[in-house]
Formats: C-alpha cells, sequence, structure tokens
C-alpha cells in the first residue's frame, strides 16, 4: 500500500515561499555587499556591484515584511512546529522519530530566531557607513553575526526537513497542490482561528 504524502497548508507554503526567495536573496545580496566593500575576512574574486548594498536592502526590508506574518503564523496556527520547553526538556530522552521532528522543530525556531536577528540589526545600520569603509559599528558587526547565523540555520533547517520527513516533505512545501478546504478564500477564517482559541 502506498505511504500517503504529507499536505502543509497552502497559507504556510504562501508565507514559507515568498520568505525563503526573500531570504536567500538577502542572505546572497549580503555576500555581495561584503564582498564589495568590506573584505576583511576573504573576498571572492569577483567585481564591485555599484547599488548591492541598494539591493540588499529592498530584499532585507521586504523579508521583514513577510517575516511578521510568518512569525504569526509559526507562533499560533503552526506552534506545533516549533519547540517547546516541555520538548525541549525531553529532546535526549526521546525515541529516534520523535527525536527527529523535535531536531526539527528546533531548526525551524532557530530559522525564526536567526531571521528576526537579522532583520533588527540590518534595519540599525547606516547607509554611508560601508562606502565610507566605517566597519567599527556595533549593529554592522551584529548584522555580519547575524549572517553567519543565518546561513549555517538555514543548513540546519533544510537537513532537519530532509531526515525527519525526506523528500516527500520537501515536495509538500513546494507543491502547488491545494485542497478544496484551504484555498486561499479560506486563509482569513484560519487567521481568524488565531482569536477563537
Amino acid at each position: 500500500m502506498a505511504k500517503a504524502q504529507p499536505y502543509q497548508p497552502s497559507l504556510l507554503r504562501f508565507l514559507h515561499g515568498i520568505s525563503a526567495i526573500l531570504g536567500i536573496g538577502a542572505i546572497v545580496t549580503a555576500a555581495l555587499t561584503y564582498n564589495t566593500y568590506d573584505g576583511r575576512w576573504g573576498r571572492l574574486p569577483l567585481p564591485p556591484i555599484a547599488d548591492i548594498e541598494g539591493l540588499h536592502g529592498t530584499f532585507g526590508l521586504f523579508f521583514l515584511v513577510m517575516l511578521l506574518p510568518l512569525a504569526l503564523y509559526s507562533f499560533y496556527l503552526g506552534a506545533h512546529r516549533l519547540l517547546s520547553i516541555a520538548a525541549l526538556r525531553q529532546l535526549g530522552n526521546q525515541q529516534a522519530g520523535q527525536a527527529k521532528r523535535s531536531l526539527h522543530r528546533l531548526a525551524n525556531t532557530l530559522m525564526l530566531l536567526a531571521a528576526g536577528l537579522a532583520v533588527v540589526s540590518g534595519r540599525q545600520i547606516k547607509e554611508e557607513w560601508l562606502p565610507a569603509g566605517e566597519f567599527h559599528h556595533v549593529w554592522y558587526s551584529v548584522h555580519l553575526a547575524a549572517w553567519v547565523v543565518m546561513v549555517l540555520c538555514l543548513g540546519l533547517h533544510v537537513a532537519a526537513a530532509l531526515r525527519s520527513g525526506g523528500w516527500p516533505l520537501i515536495r509538500s512545501m513546494l507543491s502547488w497542490q491545494v485542497r478544496s478546504s484551504d484555498r486561499p478564500q479560506a486563509w482569513w477564517s484560519q487567521v481568524q482561528g488565531i482569536w477563537r482559541r
């Protein structure tokens, strides 16, 4: 008998998909911004990109706009996909299947926290700092650290998804399939369900 394919809510897939595209765009343009202006800890042999800082800021701003509804969804409708204090205490005492799910929840939680750190620190950076060679600002250092944490958390997030649900889980997040009860017209009632709890 064929195993049923997992199904992810369409609102989650929409918020997650747009956030992922913007987040990866912000990560890549952050690396190119660092490469163009800073490069203290290594530099790729690429030509400087004139308005890369502005492009990175645009990705960052739109990522922030999408991160807010994704975080609200995650903490309310998708709270079972995040790590709770009780699950954290039991992490070492779980069976293999439960431990995989807990690792996946931990990765989801860390990814949200890293994204929050990245957007908060990014909003504190002034546009004129990098062109002027002012790399000593605390918020710039925090933002660089947030970039490293984001890259590590993204790797952990994907690895944990593969370990927890394998390719069927990844495919279910990328699927365009929508159940009749889960069409975009139903999103508002799903969101209203948050306040009815």
